[in-house]
């Protein structure tokens, strides 16, 4: 897997904390925050109302289609790719019927 540096603040005592974690469990400091936001990822990602706003992400161009299987698994993505596919086929019958 590649890594991506990248720089943010955090308020100190997280950092405290998240120090004495990797201490108590022999790891380094970017590991805990890494396993920290996987988690809460893997927590938000089946939440409804999550999966929910992230279709609505694809349907609106804002994110690829690999992106969106990521998310929400192959299965579901294919079909709202086939929905996605239904909708953008009504909406070009529908500018040429005003076009007529």
């Amino acid at each position: 897997m590649s890594t991506k540096r990248v720089n943010f603040r955090l308020p100190e005592d997280l950092i405290t904390h998240a120090d004495i974690a990797a201490e108590v469990s022999h790891k380094n400091r970017t590991e805990i925050l890494v396993e920290a936001l996987r988690q809460y990822l893997e927590e938000k990602e089946s939440e409804e109302s999550f999966r929910e706003a992230v279709v609505e992400l694809y349907l609106d161009d804002h994110i690829e289609f690999d992106k969106l299987s990521e998310i929400i698994g192959r299965q579901d993505a294919e079909a709202v790719r086939a929905s996605k596919q239904v909708l953008d086929r009504g909406e070009e019958l529908a500018d040429k019927l005003a076009d007529l």
